[in-house]
């Protein structure tokens, strides 16, 4: 094996562990604060759309914790019986959360048309207001560290996890502006409002059950990707092609299979190191990933069957 390569896989999973642990801490933390606060808030003014962002932050919890126990799971180091690691766990967690989602949209459908039926008058409108701007804050401050963690890790689950808080400033800003027509003599906006966001709220699991999907069934890498790994491949000078590229995400891992061709009187240590340098390359714009490479003589490649990649 190349040590620079073994030596930059090793830091990079390192960090990533400890980033993924840092980001589902932090989300779980803030949701059940946040829990608190709206379930004090909607307990002392009645609102139906303070109670729809209640049931979503009751939701970002599970879901969170959800995703505390996948991470630490898809973190666990491969063995014998899962030779490639973990990672789907957290695909899993997505799937899970994308259910959650569903059946807190369609209770809160529930509750908003029945408050569009017979409207009631909001109380404690301040207090219910202040809790949201506390919301939106904590909120931010939480997307800005998880968009830190997407970018280094492209965690599946914190992506979901992200979603859901993406979701949160839409809420809780439609919850703002319920509770202000409310106290000006609307009531009945407060169960319109909750309606629309209980919408917002199912539609938006589309996204994590795409993504969950695709990584489940080993969906390859965007057709930009793959043509950044052939370029890397190609850019060494002694390569001289390239076939059966396949790939594919598993948790935070990304795993790179191809098959490379050389000249024929390469000696098998010269053909080994030709193999590593393309490796590091690969590995410097993917980190992270494992990659494993098939070195095939350039006259056998020509002889050979048509590839089974329809891809190539």
């Amino acid at each position: 094996m190349f040590d620079a390569a073994d030596t930059q896989a090793s830091q990079s999973q390192e960090e990533t562990a400890k980033l993924l642990r840092l980001a589902t801490y932090a989300s779980t933390s803030v949701a059940i604060v946040l829990i608190a606060a709206k379930l004090f808030a909607w307990a002392a003014s009645d609102s139906v759309s303070l109670l729809a962002t209640l049931i979503d932050s009751m939701l970002d919890a599970v879901a969170s914790i959800i995703n505390l126990v996948a991470v630490r799971h898809a973190l666990t180091p491969a063995d014998k019986e899962h030779r490639f690691g973990h990672g789907k766990a957290e695909a899993l967690a997505g799937l899970s959360q994308s259910l959650f989602i569903a059946g807190s949209a369609g209770y809160l459908l529930i509750e908003a048309w029945q408050r569009v039926i017979q409207p009631s008058a909001v109380e404690s409108v301040e207090l219910g207001i202040f809790v949201m701007a506390i919301s939106i804050a904590a909120t931010m401050l939480l997307l800005a560290f998880q968009r830190h963690v997407i970018k280094k890790t492209n965690s599946t689950a914190i992506r979901a996890d992200a979603l859901h808080y993406r979701t949160d400033l839409m809420v809780n800003g439609s919850v703002i502006v319920a509770l202000l027509l409310a106290n000006a003599g609307w009531p009945g906006f407060d169960g319109l409002f909750a309606g629309a966001i209980a919408i917002y709220i199912l539609f938006s699991a589309r996204d994590i059950i795409v993504t969950s999907y695709d990584h489940l069934m080993d969906r390859e890498l965007p057709d930009e990707d793959r043509q950044k790994i052939k370029a890397l491949v190609m850019q060494h000078p002694k390569a001289r092609g390239l076939h059966d590229l396949r790939s594919r995400h598993s948790g935070t891992m990304t795993f790179i299979q191809l098959h490379l061709e050389l000249d024929d009187d390469l000696s098998l240590m010269a053909a080994h190191k030709i193999s590593d340098e393309v490796e590091l390359s690969i590995l410097n714009a993917f980190p992270g990933s494992e990659i494993l490479i098939h070195i095939d003589p350039k006259s056998a490649v020509k002889t050979a069957a048509p590839s089974v990649d329809p891809r190539q």
